[in-house]
């Protein structure tokens, strides 16, 4: 059902937001929090770095690999009812991982709950804010995501608290209710967007599979992944290894100067090159892991890793949905950014596992090196994006015998348009 009685860039549009920021708090508050029970989990399981890290990654991939449908269902039937199955889905798998006896078993309730959890969450909202607004998109959504941050903040030292007064069991249980009932929280102002239902349907995904922008920017997306989790991860196990404390607050920093970036970025995004600021972020975020190699136990230096890191890591985040409206135009963004979301699922998949086993096998140096080459792989793959060409009506027209598009868009065809990104044109 269209929403008619709101318009976009109204003032309905940012309570979306308001409830945007809440449930991504919510959902990444636990997630980004993983961190400060890493440890504890391995030394209960007696495992390598590499298999601890297979709960984050796990759990990484579906959330990213779901909002390829959640995405789809939220421009469907709107992202209330898509909200309210993630908040019981983060609940039960977070009660369930606090029983388990069998790491295996742990890999799933936390990575099933955990991943529906985050992937009803933050693609279905963040698609909702991208909807309600034109004018201030890019600001908005920059609003919106910085939930992520916040919740970084506040759930990392909290988690780390909870394990050291009450184990790591506890410390799921009491995040499963918080998390559960934020979202529920935030689905009163989970709304569709005001032209739901009268918008055209998002691209078929072969078409976008022939746009070589959408390919360069996968590709890049995914090495980028691979190594941006790292510091989530590791960085509290790091410096327990130095026989130092303080790694949980270090995330708390990250996700603090993250909000920064996402919001300053977010609104700077909307005023200058979108790509260039893109791309800068990209670079940033590689070259502050360097900081990270000569810093050692050096606590002030970690510090500023962390800000460095985390702002640009913020500003990666907000920008990102923006990116993906200008070059492919509103239009289903909830399903182009569930499509394209997929690619970090694939490096948040297999990055930290390697990472942990190279640590394993050598030392942090060396795995935090592996994390600058996939920075330094993005950013050229990025650039190549940012330079390769949009398809043309011919090349959309061409593709008719592969691609048959159903809904609205059975008599449409996604082509370049003049004011940036696509649109869709009848038959």
């Amino acid at each position: 059902m269209t929403n008619r009685s709101h318009s976009v860039d109204s003032a309905a549009g940012w309570v979306v937001v308001a409830a945007t920021a809440i449930s991504t708090f919510a959902v990444f508050g636990v997630v980004y929090s993983f961190g400060a029970v890493f440890t504890a989990i391995r030394d209960e399981f007696g495992v390598g770095k590499g298999q601890a890290a297979l709960f984050f990654s796990i759990t990484t991939f579906i959330y990213f690999i779901l909002g390829v449908f959640t995405g789809r269902l939220a421009d469907r039937y709107g992202p209330r009812p898509v909200l309210l199955v993630g908040a019981v889905a983060m609940g039960a798998g977070l009660f369930f991982t606090s029983l388990v006896n069998n790491i295996i078993v742990g890999y799933l309730t936390y990575g099933i709950g955990a991943g529906i959890g985050v992937g009803c969450a933050y693609v279905p909202m963040v698609a909702a804010v991208g909807g309600w607004f034109e004018r201030d998109r890019t600001k908005a959504m920059g609003v919106a995501v910085a939930g992520i941050g916040v919740g970084t903040l506040v759930g990392a030292p909290l988690a780390k608290q909870l394990v050291l007064s009450y184990g790591w069991r506890t410390t799921f249980v009491v995040l499963g209710i918080g998390s559960a009932a934020l979202l529920a929280l935030a689905s009163l102002g989970a709304r569709r967007p005001p032209t739901a239902g009268t918008q055209e349907a998002p691209p078929p995904l072969k078409l976008l599979l022939r746009d070589h922008r959408f390919t360069w920017l996968y590709t890049s997306m995914t090495f980028l992944s691979a190594g941006l989790f790292v510091p989530m991860i590791y960085l509290d196990d790091y410096l327990e290894a130095q026989g130092k404390t303080g790694g949980a607050l270090l995330i708390g920093i990250i996700g603090a100067t993250s909000v920064v970036g996402r919001l300053a970025l977010g609104a700077v995004g909307a005023k200058v090159d979108l790509m260039g600021l893109y791309q800068s972020c990209v670079a940033v975020l590689g070259a502050s892991y360097v900081i990270w190699i000569f810093a050692g136990a050096n606590y002030t230096m970690l510090v500023i890793f962390a800000v460095c890191m985390g702002t640009a890591y913020g500003g990666w985040i907000a920008l990102s949905p923006a990116v993906t409206a200008y070059l492919f135009g509103p239009v289903g963004l909830g399903g182009v950014l569930g499509a394209l979301y997929t690619s970090a699922g694939i490096g948040g998949l297999v990055g930290p596992p390697v990472i942990g086993v190279v640590i394993d096998s050598t030392n942090y140096e060396t795995a935090i090196g592996l994390a600058i080459v996939f920075s330094a792989i993005s950013l050229v793959l990025l650039r190549t994006a940012t330079r390769a060409s949009a398809p043309t009506t011919a090349d959309a027209v061409e593709s008719d015998d592969d691609v048959q598009p159903t809904g609205a868009a059975a008599s449409a065809w996604l082509v370049p348009s003049p004011q940036g990104g696509m649109r869709l044109i009848r038959r």
